[in-house]
């Protein structure tokens, strides 16, 4: 195997979905929902964070959809570098964090019980 992701692997969506029905039905159900209908956060900024998400969890596909739709929503460039930036900091923020534990962890010399 010489990639382990490319956009070719959406078509073993239906798969997933055949695999498990209910659970797949459930899930695009929820995503919907959460996504698409009108809600307190306009559909811009739900893209933006969703965008933002998807960097941090590292998932082209999200990365794929959302940007798409961010674009269509009116995103600007300098919008995107934000979101791409705000994200960042998120995330080195978390390393930090589990610094400290790794730190305590690595104090007690032994596993926290």
């Amino acid at each position: 195997m010489k990639h382990y992701t490319t956009p070719e692997d959406k078509q073993f969506a239906k798969d997933l979905l055949q695999g498990a029905p209910r659970q797949g039905k459930a899930w695009l159900d929820f995503d919907h929902i959460v996504l698409e209908e009108p809600s307190a956060i306009p559909a811009k900024y739900k893209e933006m964070i969703a965008i933002a998400v998807a960097l941090t969890t590292q998932c082209p596909y999200c990365l794929e959809k959302h940007t798409g739709k961010a674009g269509m929503l009116g995103v600007t460039n300098e919008e995107m570098a934000e979101v791409i930036m705000i994200a960042a900091a998120v995330r080195s923020g978390a390393t930090l964090g589990y610094g400290l534990l790794t730190m305590k962890l690595f104090s007690a010399g032994t596993e926290i019980k």
